[in-house]
């Protein structure tokens, strides 16, 4: 069945050719944008939809989230906000309690999660494994959220377990719990971070990860200065994500590579870390994503719009530029750029509509819910 989505005050494509029309049309045939132009030129269709003078973009693409966990940590937010500082050491906690959920528990804090995150406008979504740290738990985890994610990543290299040696983890986790994880993975990554992973010991499992078929990605520049980035680009991982503490030469490095800089603002907001720096980013010509790193720890938030408010009035981007990072860059921080983040012919129908005539007012109006309709593959989800 064919859908005539009608009365578009303001359409963002994300396409070069079709830019940002006003006035505007799309027709859904099936789970596919069939077609895309002036209202007033629109074809017939099965069905008619008219948004009345609202603002229609891609839906979110929220390419960093961690969302196969169990247990609470409000206890540890607290402490930050009293001054404490912000270590990779609390992911121990959710591990714990992770490895104790149920199937079904686990499986119920998924769907919740993710309907939360639809019915913000995010059509596209990524998660990771990285809270069981066992092969059983990685594995399950991994079972667990192909169920319900569009993209699974493997993060068995997310801490080396309290009491475990870290080479011999290492060899775990480029092994056998690689091994075991694979069929149900797309992509791997690794926290290359003080306290958690060193160059060498990511370069192998990226390396073992890359030699398996996997996508790369990377937790990196999180904390301060490192290897992060340069590493991610050496093995051309898709993306490398947090880079809240970039040199020039890893600005560079990212200028000239295929490398997506994804930012988590929302995650630096709640460590009270300073946020990132994208103006160098993009001014040098970097692709920039913004993602929500949803995780029980240090970025409890699946608000894409939240990320995209903060990068305009915190971080200094357009909201041209932090539309864009929130749906094309984060669908090329996927490699999937071509399918979704973007509303043209061929593209999967992932629309969101805004109860406002522009973009701007996502911005314009800080945490005020806008979401006023969603499709999610041809289908209306909200």
């Amino acid at each position: 069945m064919s859908i005539l989505v009608t009365g578009i005050a303001e359409l963002t494509t994300n396409d070069d050719e079709l830019g940002t029309l006003t006035g505007a049309a799309v027709v859904i045939d099936g789970d596919r944008v069939a077609w895309v132009g002036s209202a007033a030129a629109a074809p017939a269709a099965d069905e008619r939809v008219d948004v009345d003078g609202r603002a229609v973009l891609p839906g979110w693409v929220d390419s960093h989230t961690h969302l196969v966990f169990a247990g609470d940590r409000t206890a540890e937010f607290a402490a930050r906000m009293a001054g404490k500082p912000y270590t990779a050491g609390g992911i121990a906690v959710t591990v714990e309690a992770t490895r104790a959920a149920t199937d079904d528990e686990l499986s119920a804090g998924l769907r919740r999660h993710v309907a939360e995150a639809v019915a913000q406008g995010t059509t596209y979504l990524e998660t990771k494994t990285g809270y069981g740290l066992t092969v059983d738990d990685e594995v399950r985890s991994a079972r667990l959220a192909a169920e319900h994610a569009d993209e699974v990543t493997f993060l068995g290299a997310h801490l080396v377990p309290p009491g475990a040696d870290a080479q011999s983890y290492v060899d775990l986790v480029t092994g056998e719990m690689l091994d075991a994880v694979a069929p149900y993975v797309s992509w791997a990554d690794v926290f290359c971070e003080t306290g958690a992973f060193d160059e060498s010991q990511s370069r192998a499992v990226l390396k073992a990860a890359a030699a398996k078929g996997l996508g790369l990605r990377v937790h990196g520049n999180q904390l301060g200065p490192g290897p992060g980035v340069r590493l991610a680009v050496e093995l051309n991982a898709a993306s490398v994500d947090h880079c809240t503490y970039l040199t020039e030469s890893d600005v560079d490095a990212l200028a000239n590579s295929e490398t997506v800089a994804t930012l988590l603002p929302a995650c630096d907001l709640s460590t009270r870390q300073p946020l990132p720096d994208p103006r160098a980013l993009l001014d040098a010509g970097a692709t920039v994503a913004l993602a929500s790193n949803c995780n029980p720890g240090s970025s409890y938030t699946s608000s894409m719009a939240y990320c995209v408010t903060t990068a305009v009035l915190q971080m200094r981007m357009s909201v041209a530029e932090a539309i864009r990072a929130a749906t094309w860059g984060g669908a090329r921080a996927l490699r999937r750029e071509h399918e979704v983040g973007i509303l043209r012919p061929g593209a999967r129908a992932d629309l969101h509509v805004l109860n406002a005539p522009s973009t701007t007012h996502l911005a314009y109006r800080p945490g005020v819910p806008l979401t006023w309709a969603v499709w999610r593959k041809g289908v209306r989800a909200v």
